[in-house]
């Protein structure tokens, strides 16, 4: 007798095939789920950096949804501060002597791009470039 059971073939990876059984893991995945897994299909399509690959003081390029946006003062000096995912891990995009700026909103799309730095323990871009993707690719 073989070791493998008979509904399984030899060689096939573990993850399920088939369009039925595709649809049946997306109706019980969670919502936060289905969005990871798109956030990270479109970091992937636009040739950009997951961020949980991204290390200490690498200029990276990423991008994602801007999940939250505060204004929290550094140092006397105010500055925006904002988090992005995308899918894999948060970076905190922050913008030093801004009090806001147009279309940096929760729930916004957008690709970020300088370098890491390593603040509390956590990823941080301070004053990168960026670029809003458009609402309607939303």
């Amino acid at each position: 007798m073989s070791a493998v059971p008979r509904f399984e073939k030899p060689g096939r990876a573990a993850k399920p095939s088939g369009r039925f059984r595709r649809m049946l893991d997306r109706l019980a995945s969670s919502q936060e789920d289905l969005e990871s897994e798109e956030l990270q299909e479109d970091t992937h399509a636009s040739g950009c950096t997951h961020i949980s690959e991204c290390t200490d003081r690498q200029i990276v390029k990423v991008t994602g949804t801007l999940r939250t946006v505060t204004l929290r003062p550094r140092a006397g000096v105010p500055a925006l501060e904002a988090e992005l995912f995308d899918g894999t891990a948060p970076l905190d995009v922050v913008w030093l002597g801004r009090r806001s700026i147009v279309g940096i909103e929760p729930g916004r799309k957008l690709i970020a791009s300088g370098r890491v730095a390593m603040s509390h323990g956590r990823r941080v871009l301070f004053n990168p470039k960026y670029e809003l993707r458009p609402l309607g690719k939303e």
